[in-house]
């Protein structure tokens, strides 16, 4: 059996140059480094220094687990650490987050990892999980799979066909900019999920007024809710999992779900 060479450093540049539709001079200039410089780099003619690596994938915008890919792929070292949420060096950071989720309420609000590992929700989230089997809420909870799996949230999600194209399309972005073979699996496993019999087949379009972004609306409680999803990551993390965290809020995308949501929160 013969096993595949790792990846050269070059060869991995020049892909996210071209990811990036950007030029040799073009990235030399931004580098403040020449067009032959990065050439040499690309062609192994020229190893770069670890501070090059880290300035060509700040200019690339590189994800920070990629950008630990690029230094061992130069024989250098990873700059950037991976800890555990519960490291107790983060610990101003989740209670952060919780004040974050519990300030949300009663709007669901929910953080996830680089592969929807649900970390943390708040009572609204918890709300919209009735009637979700139980063996999709043992840990751990994984938000694609809550969402669409036929005895999750799915056959409730009365655009469902529309929801799920927008679920798919953004987890194949985020596999376009990083090798994450787990995440592959997840893609694959809910992907291959079968549509349920019921629900499904409204349009976010059907109402009087088109959303100005497409909603998830979900039958709850006897009622129609429509929510506007929003997504905030970190800025400038310097820790490998604290990069791929993600805060999902759902914000009512009308005033009956505004007002539903403030009945729920009293009752």
């Amino acid at each position: 059996m013969t096993t595949a060479a790792p990846p050269r450093v070059g060869t991995l540049l020049r892909e996210w140059r071209d990811r990036r539709r950007l030029s040799q001079l073009e990235l030399a200039l931004r580098a403040d480094s020449s067009a032959r410089h990065i050439s040499f780099i690309e062609t192994g003619r020229s190893r770069p220094s670890q501070e090059m690596v880290l300035r060509l994938a700040d200019h690339l915008d590189v994800p920070v687990r990629e950008r630990n890919a690029l230094l061992i792929a130069a024989g250098y070292a990873p700059h950037y650490p991976e800890r555990s949420v519960d490291d107790p060096s983060l610990s101003a950071l989740r209670t952060s987050l919780e004040r974050l989720l519990t300030g949300y309420e009663p709007y669901p609000a929910l953080v996830v990892d680089g592969t929807y590992g649900v970390l943390a929700a708040n009572r609204g989230i918890a709300a919209l999980l009735e009637g979700v089997a139980e063996h999709l809420l043992k840990p751990p909870l994984n938000a694609m799979r809550l969402t669409l799996h036929p005895e999750g949230l799915a056959p409730r999600i009365r655009n469902l066909r529309e929801w799920r194209g927008h679920l798919l399309d953004q987890m194949d972005r985020q596999l376009a900019l990083m090798r994450s073979s787990p995440l592959r699996a997840l893609y694959d496993e809910v992907a291959a999920y079968p549509l349920p019999e019921s629900g499904g087949r409204e349009t976010a379009t059907a109402g009087d007024t088109p959303p100005f972004a497409l909603p998830m609306m979900i039958e709850h409680g006897g009622r129609v809710l429509s929510f506007i999803s929003t997504i905030a990551t970190f800025n400038t993390p310097m820790d490998v999992t604290v990069s791929e965290l993600a805060i999902e809020t759902f914000l009512p995308a009308d005033p009956e779900t505004a007002a539903a949501l403030g009945q729920f929160s009293r009752s």
